[in-house]
């Protein structure tokens, strides 16, 4: 027993430092434990999903940025629905996406040449390039500099159809809809005709609304100027710009030639005006 004494005696010496030294590693490994965790909490599992907020707006804003910045510029108006625009110092003939406009020679079909031209003419422009039609213009749509689409102004603000035949766009489809309800530009007219019919009318020989280019025509048809109101009602032209049945018109009064109102727009000459 004396012999276990010594022994027993070096036991319990040591038996604190023990203990101390696990206490030591104990508090050293919760210690890197935290560290741990800390260091996954710095990772910040919410990151990715900063990130992706980050990009989110960005994706959403860049067809925006990209259709108020200016590119191409509009340097001529050929017609309500096809301009030319300056692409790279070359000039592309471009017809607008998915709308037909009156032609010329039909009601509102200046005026849609001229609101086309408030619009776009000497702007810079975005073009969004849809395909080439047989005539080899480019078939497109046009944003304008605040951001605004052209062909669902044009379309929006009764200067155009929807063309149907080649288009789907829901987009102007609603925009001819909302032109209708609010009789919008051409749809003031009882019976407007749509400009794909007035072609049609004119390949097919017809007289009424596209004038006969054979009709005869009275000396001197060729110089003398003549004004006529471009509503598809009206079936006559005055010698007379005073004339009190031309004031009526709440359309748009066309100057031309005698003989190009008998001829392509298919009038006769007005009797009230010219007695």
């Amino acid at each position: 027993m004396k012999k276990l004494a010594p022994l027993l005696f070096t036991l319990l010496s040591l038996l604190p430092f023990a203990c101390k030294q696990d206490g030591k590693d104990a508090q050293q490994q919760f210690r890197e434990r935290q560290q741990a965790i800390l260091e996954r909490s710095g990772a910040t599992p919410a990151e990715p999903e900063d990130k992706e907020a980050d990009q989110q707006p960005a994706q959403e804003a860049q067809p925006q940025k990209s259709a108020t910045v200016p590119g191409d510029k509009v340097v001529a108006i050929k017609d309500g629905d096809t301009m030319v625009l300056l692409r790279n110092g070359q000039e592309v003939t471009v017809r607008l996406y998915g709308i037909d406009t009156p032609e010329k020679n039909q009601a509102y079909g200046q005026k849609a040449k001229q609101y086309a031209s408030d619009l776009s003419y000497g702007k810079k422009v975005r073009l969004i390039v849809h395909n080439t039609d047989r005539y080899g213009r480019t078939v497109g749509t046009i944003m304008l500099p605040d951001g605004r689409n052209l062909n669902e102004e044009m379309v929006r603000n009764g200067y155009a159809w929807h063309y149907k035949a080649y288009s789907k766009d829901q987009n102007l489809a609603n925009a001819e809809a909302d032109a209708r309800r609010f009789k919008r530009g051409l749809w003031q007219d009882p019976n407007p005709v749509a400009p794909w019919d007035f072609r049609k009318e004119k390949r097919n020989g017809g007289t009424s609304s596209t004038g006969n280019p054979d009709a005869p025509i009275p000396a001197g048809a060729t110089k003398r100027i003549v004004y006529l109101c471009s509503s598809s009602n009206s079936a006559v032209y005055h010698l007379d710009s005073t004339c009190y049945v031309l004031k009526r018109c709440k359309e748009e009064v066309i100057k031309t030639t005698e003989a190009e109102a008998i001829r392509t727009y298919g009038r006769r000459a007005d009797k009230t005006c010219s007695k």
